[in-house]
């Protein structure tokens, strides 16, 4: 958004140059895809089938649409109440009819297009996925299940069918790759049929399983 801000288009340059600053890679190519095209991209394989790791419940999800609703309420000490604000949590006890219940229970779950977007939006799950972290992992979670799902549909190793997914989403994507790369993209995914993919979460580990994070954070001496 930031680089969006200074140029249209910007954005998505932006976006490449630090993530190839953080991981020391060049980013050759890039897609951002807004939450209607997400929702259109997990419908159209039919939904995606995840194991989820925890249940839990967020009481402070938006409400599309709802962002600036007054719910009812007017005068001057509504506006008094946002500029004091300090948390999305106090304005969800002001505005209640901003925000929604969305309730994830642990194990397998098939999810719509909707339901997978609530999945890796969600940013005040109760217990253990309340953190951008868990977030992360969720996100990283629902692009792998949704590049398991276009695989095996066959839908990447189909020029036709890829063009068609593209032609459906295209008001909702941003992206640098041009159609007539696409072939060349789908020679790549024909060789990846079977790739080895290691997920990592810029975080600080798990304390009660041992696992180590990437991040340190050091006392104040």
């Amino acid at each position: 958004s930031t680089g969006e801000e200074q140029r249209k288009g910007g954005g998505l340059i932006l976006a490449k140059a630090v993530v190839s600053k953080i991981v020391g890679q060049p980013i050759d190519y890039g897609i951002r895809v807004d939450f209607t095209g997400f929702v259109k991209a997990v419908d159209i394989v039919g939904g995606l089938d995840m194991t989820i790791d925890n249940t839990f419940d967020d009481y402070i999800y938006p409400v599309e649409g709802k962002e600036n609703d007054s719910c009812g309420k007017s005068g001057p000490d509504m506006q008094t109440f946002i500029a004091t604000a300090s948390a999305e949590e106090d304005l969800a006890i002001f505005f209640p009819c901003r925000y929604q219940h969305v309730h994830f229970d642990k194990g397998l779950n098939h999810m719509s297009g909707q339901e997978a977007l609530e999945f890796v939006r969600s940013r005040h799950g109760l217990g253990q996925e309340g953190s951008d972290f868990a977030r992360s992992t969720r996100q990283q979670k629902t692009i792998k299940a949704f590049k398991d799902k276009i695989l095996s549909l066959g839908i990447l190793l189909n020029p036709g069918k890829v063009i068609g997914l593209y032609n459906i989403l295209q008001s909702s994507i941003d992206t640098d790759i041009n159609q007539n790369e696409f072939d060349d993209f789908i020679r790549l995914f024909q060789k990846m049929k079977e790739p080895t993919i290691t997920n990592t979460v810029l975080d600080y580990g798990d304390y009660q399983t041992g696992r180590p994070g990437l991040l340190i954070n050091p006392q104040p001496s």
